[in-house]
């Protein structure tokens, strides 16, 4: 008889979500975060003008959430710029505007999905290409598999988001997957912290220029389910995302020290 062994883990230090901390200690955490993972977004070129947002829920007031103000570039956003918006889209800390597009959506992923503390979205030339497809992502590279049976495609296109039931529609495809490709508009992606938010999508996108660049040269190796489901216990993994945004935000806050001021 053969005896079935779980595959290995990867060997990664367990990255502190700061879920015991207190409050306020939570708080600064998951606005630093934030404010990292903009710069990064804008590193990787994911701005396109006023569009693109990534929301952190508030850890105390836990119908708010943390988001970008509008038109302030990726590049130069700081803790101190991030908006506290409340569940009605009411401004609750900070001066300046946001998008109305950013409530609708993120206001009802974070209402349908308690779990859900981080929501990334943005238009980037990758995720747009292959959103126009209408298609989800097919297991041909390890690293992609972080979204096997993990994704969905929201096969609907109405224009920006400016309703509450367009966002309800987008939450409500999304179910408990951990990222969405909206067609004709490009990715999103959820976490259980910033950090993985924020990864998942550095990852998704890769996974649509992946995708695409394989196509272009001809027809690629599909993994067997088998293949597909280790590597998604792999490089699906939390902790995983957590360490690679830990790396990335590691050069902003020294480099861009700024950031969090």
């Amino acid at each position: 008889m053969t005896i079935s062994t779980p595959p290995p883990e990867l060997d990664l230090d367990e990255t502190p979500t700061y879920a015991s901390a207190p409050v306020e200690e939570q708080r600064l955490h998951r606005k630093r975060q934030l404010a990292a993972a903009f710069r990064i977004f804008a590193r990787y070129g994911y701005d396109e003008g006023v569009a693109g947002h990534i929301t952190a829920r508030d850890p105390e007031l836990t119908d708010h959430f943390w988001v970008n103000p509008y038109s302030v570039h990726f590049s130069r956003i700081k803790v101190s710029d991030l908006l506290l918006v409340d569940a009605r889209g009411r401004i609750a800390h900070g001066t300046r505007r946001t998008n109305k597009a950013a409530f609708w959506i993120h206001s009802s992923i974070h209402d349908a999905r308690p779990d859900v503390v981080a929501v990334a979205h943005a238009h980037t030339v990758h995720g747009r290409a292959w959103a126009a497809l209408g298609r989800t992502l097919d297991p041909i590279v390890q690293e992609s598999c972080a979204f096997w049976n993990d994704h969905v495609l929201f096969d609907e296109y109405r224009g920006l988001v400016l309703e509450r039931d367009e966002g309800e529609r987008i939450a409500v495809r999304l179910g408990p997957a951990r990222a969405a490709i909206l067609r004709h508009h490009g990715l999103l992606t959820v976490g259980h912290t910033v950090e993985e938010a924020a990864w998942w999508f550095v990852a998704m996108n890769r996974a649509c220029e992946m995708q695409l660049l394989a196509e272009a040269a001809g027809t690629p190796r599909i993994m067997t389910e088998e293949e597909a489901t280790l590597a998604h216990r792999q490089f699906g993994s939390a902790n995983m995302a957590r360490n690679n945004f830990r790396l990335l935000a590691s050069l902003i806050f020294e480099e861009e020290p700024d950031v969090l001021d």
